[in-house]
């Protein structure tokens, strides 16, 4: 695929890398995706989306704050340590252990927003609008 070709397709059809271990939310994110004509790419753990994110350069990640073999902290700080200069892919960290000091402490690392769960779609639209996203 040519690089215009790429770029148009990644307007077009944005990738997005969904990093959850819950069977149950990662369905539900990658169906609320789908329908808005991204392609979705799906992580059971922190380890396989760093692997996923290498390998496909998604357009924007959403990563579970609490995940098995690497947690969403450490990957985001991973994923950030891979990025190259000018790179920066929007990171929306989600938690259902919302305590005091994590959504900063997602933020200094690299999270461009913070939602906790139980997910709200609404509140999933409005921070991707605000990242720049059609939704």
């Amino acid at each position: 695929m040519s690089p215009i070709s790429s770029a148009v397709s990644a307007v077009v059809y944005p990738t997005v890398l969904v990093a959850e271990d819950s069977t149950d939310t990662r369905i539900m994110l990658k169906r609320a995706f789908e329908l808005k004509g991204y392609h979705v790419f799906e992580a059971q753990d922190g380890q396989q989306a760093l692997e996923m994110a290498r390998r496909y350069r998604p357009n924007l990640i959403v990563v579970d704050l609490n995940m098995p073999v690497l947690d969403g902290l450490e990957t985001i700080k991973s994923f950030r340590k891979l990025e190259r200069d000018g790179d920066h892919t929007p990171i929306v960290a989600i938690t259902a252990y919302d305590v005091y000091g994590m959504e900063e402490a997602a933020k200094e690392i690299g999270s461009n927003v913070y939602l906790t769960k139980p997910l709200d779609l609404e509140d999933l639209d409005r921070a991707l609008k605000g990242l720049g996203f059609i939704v």
